[in-house]
């Protein structure tokens, strides 16, 4: 049977659940895409624009250069914002309140959220479909068992045969498989980036934590 013909005889509630299981499939497939490239991007220019950092006279400079590497914005915001902090005069607010070292916490704290927010975009979509897929397919297959054993049980005992057993079982089968064919891509490439994340937060949050320690005295100078 085409799939053209077993969605014409299928109802409102199974073909409710293809779509949103085609929905499914189409999202994490555009984020898998996405985010394969993202990552790939971010773990070979992090190494570069950390080694382009350290080998800069100053935050100025250090910031110049990391436009020609960081090309996912990983560590450009946190030089950013701690050159900010650097350079800001104390105007009375509570921006500039208190030490520089606590200045600096605030500006990379926030600036590291946001990074890291980027890089985790996605991953929700990914761990729902994951999850989710599997029984919105065994709901379409429940219900196509339902309605093929309706049909046996409007049939006369005498009159039963195995194709009206195995044409409407095997069709509802079909959902089930959906099912999986949704979930288990979505579940290696949660799986997968999340070890990348994982790796690349780890970075992230070390340089973080040196670039305070290292402004913190105010021991670098700008121009």
């Amino acid at each position: 049977m085409s799939l053209l013909a077993w969605w014409l005889k299928t109802d409102a509630l199974t073909q409710v659940a293809a779509l949103v299981l085609l929905a499914m499939s189409v999202m994490s497939w555009v984020v898998i895409l996405w985010k394969a490239r993202q990552l790939r991007r971010a773990s070979a220019d992090l190494p570069r624009c950390l080694a382009a950092f350290w080998q800069a006279p100053d935050l100025a400079a250090a910031a110049q250069r990391l436009q020609h590497f960081d090309r996912e914005a990983l560590v450009l915001p946190m030089v950013v914002a701690s050159h900010s902090v650097v350079m800001q005069a104390a105007d009375g607010s509570l921006a500039t309140a208190g030490a520089r070292a606590q200045q600096l916490t605030r500006a990379l704290r926030d600036a590291l959220h946001g990074v890291l927010a980027r890089l985790q975009w996605g991953q929700v979509l990914l761990a729902t479909a994951g999850a989710t897929a599997p029984f919105v397919g065994l709901l379409g297959t429940v219900w196509g068992i339902y309605h093929a054993l309706r049909v046996l049980a409007q049939t006369s005992s005498a009159q039963v045969t195995l194709a009206q057993v195995a044409g409407p079982v095997g069709e509802s089968l079909v959902m089930t498989a959906a099912g999986l064919a949704v979930a288990i891509p979505a579940v290696l490439a949660y799986n997968g980036f999340g070890r990348v994340l994982a790796r690349l937060e780890a970075e992230l949050e070390g340089f973080a934590l040196d670039l305070r320690e290292l402004l913190a005295d105010g021991a670098v100078a700008n121009p």
